[in-house]
């Protein structure tokens, strides 16, 4: 449950089909607020078409999608407000949109964190964990790669809670109470 004590912002993180974004719809379903949904991807191809219906599908009609592939810290101003929760899926497209249109990377990722900083609602975002395959063969794959892991590391940053999820179980990586790291 999402606590009530002041948004939560939470970053949901794993690799392909690891159930991550089941795991962060599940968690926005049981906060119990009104659901909105920003979806980041496009249907460049019948491929993802059938991607992104099976997404529909699954989510139901309780859920009020929003489409953006740029602008999200403009959508999280509009749209984080009291008694909704806005699930942002995902952040991994949301890069490769910015990286084709030539966007700043880094300021875009800035605006966002700073946007984190603004929400008036509960947000959750889920983000793909690129960094733990091989190292990719081209120049291109690898920068996307490193790009990958920078706003992964500073949207965690941003975000009061982190989680990881494997085989579509989830493992809580920040707060992690338990964790005394110490030299």
């Amino acid at each position: 449950m999402i606590e009530r004590t002041g948004p939560r912002s939470t970053l949901v993180l794993g690799g392909a089909r690891s159930g991550k974004s089941t795991f962060a719809e599940r968690l926005a379903v049981r906060s119990g607020l009104q659901k909105i949904y920003v979806a980041t991807g496009a249907a460049f191809d019948a491929e993802m078409a059938d991607r992104i219906a099976a997404h529909q599908h699954q989510r139901g009609d309780d859920w009020q999608t929003i489409e953006e592939q740029l602008d999200l810290a403009g959508v999280l101003a509009r749209e984080c407000r009291p008694g909704r929760v806005v699930l942002v899926d995902c952040l991994t497209l949301w890069l490769s949109n910015l990286t084709f249109a030539e966007k700043d990377i880094a300021a875009e990722t800035a605006k966002l964190c700073d946007a984190v900083s603004e929400l008036a609602s509960a947000c959750v975002f889920v983000s793909n964990e690129v960094g733990m395959g091989i190292v990719p063969d081209n120049r291109l794959s690898r920068s996307f790669r490193d790009a990958q892991g920078r706003l992964n590391q500073d949207i965690a940053q941003a975000c009061s809670q982190v989680v990881f999820v494997a085989a579509g179980l989830p493992v809580l990586l920040k707060p992690n109470p338990h964790m005394d790291i110490a030299l």
